[in-house]
């Protein structure tokens, strides 16, 4: 049986600062509905208080029209109520069946019964499509592994009502097309379905109807078949959202080549890559899954082996063996995994900020030199936040990645490496950092952006470089960037 939800005229407060407005609607029983709103418009806190993560400071709370008052997360999962983490949220030491059932072990009288959970463990890894031992430890998984675990993990608890918070941010277009069957499979089981993403086409292919919220408060409410992806970002920013790129001016003919690459091999990844970049440049890098673009980079930067390859920064050969010395030279790569890698998100945004530059800023901590610095980013970035002195976990991933990009732009690098800059980040917050991206273009540095949205790398980039099977397959430039060119490159069906 499907759930109904009403949120009657909900209030969240963290200290003096209010983020949820009196958010008042509901959710019909057995309905996929779209939640749309920008990074801190206050969807994630909505839907925390609806899998009991958060209590409302105010207002009623109605499942099936009773009203509820939920200790913990536990207590929403004994309902039927079960929430996909745009974050993840696994145990890196624990395998996945582990995972899967923490907090909800199988028990044969005293004992845990491993065998079963493991069975039904890799039964709900069957239904994602991920083909894995239960046993493997979540730590060697990929960031597509991880974020199909978490789906695994929700439909364990054999929810009612399932709220997706970006579920397909790190998929694979295969991986999502399985995501979307199973999504119209529970559908027709009656299963209500919240899905929150920033892919528009996404929302209008897969969702019945779309609720907006903005800045905290509930604006509109629409069947998807009576708004277009236009319509919807327009709703979503409170402005129109046409011109989502920069103009885009090609690098000065004689601009010097910051970055080349020859002979890149990361055994088991990548083989003999190989690529150059100029001063004022944005090279795009496409690929499938799997394809070795963040193991390329990674193998780069030293934070994998690789076992071939030389690295030329400003002419002058580099020996990279970690991240400190690509910093040294020059070099910032930011993480795809920005919770994991590119931010501490139980520290402080300051010491988030500072603590790539400490050998440089000198042996004492200047605590007010950091303030000003993060005063500086704030502004510089245009970081919203409630609080500064906030941890980098409490900020939306818009302003995550915002903070990121302050802390590896604090090294002066001339060669930067985006993987996934607007993962899981809202039509709003793309639109600004698709901006700071030509800044940097614009300042002289070379920028390299690698993405899975090939709207993104045509919309950005003066070449795009496609990968293979851990192979460089073409090098396009501005002329044939097309869709269809770069997904012949990245399946290899030129032919």
């Amino acid at each position: 049986m499907s759930l109904s939800v009403r949120f009657h005229h909900i209030v969240k407060e963290f200290g003096p600062v209010r983020v949820l407005h009196g958010v008042d609607f509901g959710l019909e029983a057995g309905r996929v509905v779209g939640l749309l709103g920008e990074n801190g418009a206050g969807k994630s806190t909505l839907m925390k208080i609806l899998a009991g993560h958060e209590r409302p400071t105010g207002g009623q709370l109605l499942i099936d029209g009773v009203e509820r008052h939920f200790a913990g997360p536990r207590e929403a999962e004994a309902l039927g109520i079960a929430l996909i983490h745009q974050e993840f949220n696994l145990a890196e030491h624990l395998t996945v069946a582990q995972n899967i059932f923490l907090g909800h072990e199988k028990r044969r009288g005293w004992l845990l019964d491993k065998r079963a959970m493991a069975r039904e463990a890799a039964a709900c890894l069957q239904l994602v499509g991920l083909d894995i031992d239960p046993d493997t430890p979540v730590s060697s998984l990929i960031v597509a592994e991880k974020q199909l675990v978490e789906i695994a993990k929700a439909l364990s608890r054999k929810a009612r009502l399932l709220i997706m918070d970006e579920p397909t941010a790190s998929l694979s277009a295969g991986e999502t097309g399985r995501l979307f069957a199973l999504m119209a499979r529970l559908r027709s089981e009656g299963v209500t379905i919240v899905y929150i993403s920033h892919k528009l086409d996404e929302m209008e292919a897969q969702t019945d109807e779309v609720v907006v919220m903005r800045d905290g408060k509930f604006v509109a409410r629409a069947a998807t078949a009576d708004v277009d992806r236009r319509q919807m970002a327009n709703l979503m920013v409170g402005r129109d959202v046409a011109d989502m790129f920069p103009p885009r001016s090609p690098p000065p003919h004689d601009a010097p080549e910051l970055l080349r690459v020859s002979n890149l091999t990361v055994p088991g990844w990548v083989q003999d890559l190989g690529f150059a970049v100029r001063a004022g440049e944005i090279l795009g890098f496409a690929g499938l899954v799997g394809a070795g673009r963040t193991e390329a980079f990674e193998g780069l930067i030293g934070l994998r082996p690789r076992s071939d390859g030389t690295v030329d920064i400003c002419g002058q050969r580099a020996d990279i063996r970690s991240p400190r010395d690509a910093m040294r030279h020059g070099l910032a790569y930011l993480s795809e995994d920005r919770k994991g890698k590119g931010l501490h998100v139980g520290l402080g945004l300051r010491e988030n900020l500072t603590m790539m530059t400490l050998e440089r800023d000198g042996p004492w901590l200047d605590v007010k030199a950091g303030r000003a610095a993060l005063e500086r980013a704030i502004a510089d970035f245009g970081i919203r936040l409630r609080d500064p002195d906030c941890v980098g976990g409490a900020l939306s991933g818009g302003n995550q990645q915002k903070l990121a990009l302050a802390k590896y732009l604090r090294t002066d690098p001339r060669v930067i490496v985006l993987d996934e800059p607007t993962r899981g980040v809202d039509v709003g917050a793309k639109r600004e950092i698709y901006a700071l991206i030509h800044r940097l273009a614009a300042e002289g540095r070379a920028v390299i952006v690698i993405s899975s949205e090939l709207i993104e790398l045509i919309g950005l980039c003066h070449r795009v470089a496609v990968l293979h099977g851990g192979r460089l397959q073409a090098v396009l430039g501005p002329d044939q960037l097309t869709e269809e060119n770069l997904i012949r490159h990245a399946t290899n069906t030129r032919h």
